[in-house]
């Protein structure tokens, strides 16, 4: 369709993802100040925290689907820098609400605003997904997730560190900056995009429906029981994760009127710094081990080996909440986030490999739509499990881990990579003969 992508198209993909979680990492450690500050009423600030959290991944749920479908249709590019300029007005008003509204209810409107917005803009992830997807072969399609999972790492690490910023006392508003910053950073990655990145589609992957929403295909594409054996083991494993995330802060904050039971009682300076530890560990486990072990063992290897990772890391998590330890609370923080960033970008990497390339938006974009699901009722379940008992969502969690390795278990061995079509498989194999024979040919060289 247009030039073949350059060598700055996925550090171009990197920073759009990063961007998008910049401000999702920003937030999360926030909300409780948020909550606490505006809401007039401490009564609600429970089911009030929930709903905003939610309301990201609520809209992500919604538009990732259609993201994808407009990107199948009109190419990624335009796709992403349509999402890039959306963000960049959601972090501007976010910043706005907390200087230009004297009421406190005002002020949380507009953040449910911001919110909203961010999360119908930051849905198209899934088109960066489908971006990595047409640029990678097979073999180097978790190679190129996991690149994914870095800006991931680096959204939950600079967003937490900027949030740091909004809380200069414990008693003090929190501050515009970190709005406007996040502003500052997608307008430069929208300029960046304009003049750097190339569309990937390319002609022979293009989707062929006029439809704003291809049920019949999609449909097709979910008939096929490894897929949706992949998806129902997606949903299983973000559920879990998602008690986790969505907990965390009121649980190491201690001081809430609505866990005063809880044994920590971190500043909201330490619940950003905790967060910006979490956002260090993706990044080096997904950038340092993660991808140099993609590759060499299989993806529904590396997924299972992260599940396994997350339920020993939940059940130090207990231990730590009842021996009221923070020293062990970091260490099950360490082995959670560890698993997580191995069990990600390999269980989006099957889904890649699984899908038809023509349809690779539409179908990351569900599986976005199914994570996004995920969070929705993570967030609804959580919170309420931490408020009855504190142990309760990571006893929840560690369960649904437990399914989560039986069900990527069955969907590794239940369905194979996509195939061309019978007419086609003669000339996909005779190209992909050639290709392992210069592939030996270079490795041989190499060895000599």
């Amino acid at each position: 369709m247009t030039d073949e992508p350059r060598k700055g198209s996925l550090l171009v993909i990197f920073l759009t993802v990063f961007i998008d979680l910049l401000g999702f990492g920003l937030v999360l450690p926030l909300l409780p100040v948020y909550a606490e500050h505006y809401l007039a009423e401490s009564s609600g600030a429970g089911i009030q925290l929930g709903l905003l959290m939610a309301s990201f991944s609520a809209m992500q749920f919604i538009f990732a689907p259609f993201w994808g479908k407009l990107s199948d249709r009109h190419g990624r590019r335009p796709i992403i820098m349509v999402g890039l300029a959306g963000s960049v007005a959601c972090y501007t008003l976010f910043g706005m609400a907390t200087t230009i509204a004297d009421d406190p209810s005002t002020t949380m409107i507009l953040l449910y605003v911001s919110r909203i917005g961010a999360g119908i803009f930051g849905a198209t992830i899934s088109t960066a997904q489908a971006y990595i997807a047409d640029t990678t072969t097979p073999e180097k399609r978790s190679k190129g997730m996991a690149l994914i999972g870095m800006a991931f790492g680096a959204g939950f690490t600079f967003g937490p560190l900027l949030g740091m910023a909004a809380v200069a006392g414990d008693g003090e508003a929190p501050s515009a900056w970190p709005g406007y910053i996040a502003a500052v950073l997608s307008f430069f990655a929208l300029l960046l995009a304009s003049k750097k990145l190339p569309e990937s589609l390319t002609e022979s992957s293009e989707s062929a429906g006029h439809k704003l929403f291809d049920f019949e295909g999609l449909r097709q594409a979910l008939s096929i029981p490894s897929i949706s054996l992949i998806l129902v083991s997606i949903f299983v494993c973000i559920f879990s994760f998602a008690n986790f995330e969505t907990t965390l802060s009121l649980l190491i904050k201690g001081s809430s009127k609505h866990l005063a039971q809880s044994p920590f009682e971190f500043s909201y300076s330490e619940i950003c710094g905790t967060f910006a530890f979490i956002g260090v560990t993706l990044s080096l486990v997904q950038g340092g081990i993660v991808r140099r072990l993609a590759g060499r063992r299989s993806d529904a290897s590396l997924a299972i080996t992260g599940a396994t990772f997350e339920i020993i890391g939940f059940a130090i998590m207990i231990i730590a909440i009842n021996q009221e330890s923070s020293g062990i609370l970091y260490l099950a923080l360490g082995i959670v986030v560890t698993g997580f960033s191995f069990m990600q970008p390999s269980l989006n990497a099957i889904l890649s490999r699984r899908s038809d390339p023509s349809r690779q938006g539409t179908i990351l974009g569900v599986g976005q739509s199914v994570s996004s699901l995920a969070r929705i009722i993570g967030s609804g379940v959580g919170i309420p499990l931490l408020t009855f008992q504190l142990n309760m969502p990571y006893y929840v969690a560690t369960v649904l881990m437990i399914l989560g390795v039986l069900l990527i278990a069955v969907a590794s061995k239940s369905g194979k990579d996509f195939a061309p079509k019978k007419q086609e498989t003669s000339t996909y194999q005779a190209s992909a003969k050639e290709a392992e024979a210069e592939q030996s040919s270079q490795e041989k060289s190499t060895t000599t």
